[in-house]
């Protein structure tokens, strides 16, 4: 795997606030201006100043394993809250489960208008999955990113994640591993896509990830 391929994958939360609100496209450092489109990365308003060369770096927020996570509480579309609010519990991460285990709980966290919760599951098979599999899985994860957004009312972030996670996955269209409807879910992503003009209902619009389960 590529240092870009890993990071892109990264931090499930990192990863949903790497895509530009304005132009839609991953950039590399969240806190910083789009360099796509220049666009800020919060409202002026409420920028930070700028910090000085000679101030000490802000620690970076790591799970008990000492890996890098953003400890900040997360409402249910994984929007970061403030350090101390009562966020909605994220799902754990590294969990090793089989394809079929993968499918099930991302499918039940997407049926109760939780994408956000069903990317972290369907990223820990990214991470997990045999090398064949990785471009499927994280193609699954950018579609439930893209729902994610979608649901927030990002409608330039979610079509590019959409499309990004439809192009990812159509090569498997063909073999259709673990009973995936891949076909399904790229006619799916592109119906999103094309009729997103504002905030959608999640769960109303949640994908079913394998032909055995419409």
């Amino acid at each position: 795997m590529s240092a870009a391929e890993h990071h892109e994958g990264g931090d499930a939360a990192c990863w949903l606030d790497r895509v530009c609100d304005e132009c839609g496209r991953i950039r590399e450092d969240p806190a910083a201006a789009c360099p796509h489109c220049a666009a800020d990365s919060e409202p002026p308003a409420r920028a930070a100043a700028p910090r000085r060369v000679s101030e000490t770096p802000l620690r970076r927020d790591r799970d008990a394993e000492g890996r890098a996570r953003n400890a900040r509480p997360r409402d249910g579309l994984g929007r970061p809250l403030p350090y101390g609010a009562e966020g909605v519990e994220r799902q754990p991460e590294g969990v090793v489960r089989t394809p079929q285990e993968s499918l099930t709980e991302a499918q039940r966290l997407l049926d109760e208008g939780k994408p956000f919760h069903a990317h972290e599951v369907l990223e820990d098979a990214w991470k997990s999955g045999p090398p064949q599999e990785r471009e499927l899985w994280r193609g699954l994860a950018q579609l439930a990113v893209g729902l994610t957004h979608a649901a927030r009312g990002n409608v330039t972030g979610a079509t590019s994640l959409l499309n990004r996670g439809a192009a990812a996955i159509e090569p498997y269209a063909h073999a259709a591993p673990y009973g995936i409807d891949v076909t399904g879910l790229s006619r799916w992503a592109g119906d999103l896509a094309d009729a997103l003009r504002g905030p959608v209902p999640a769960a109303a619009h949640a994908p079913r990830l394998r032909v055995s389960s419409r």
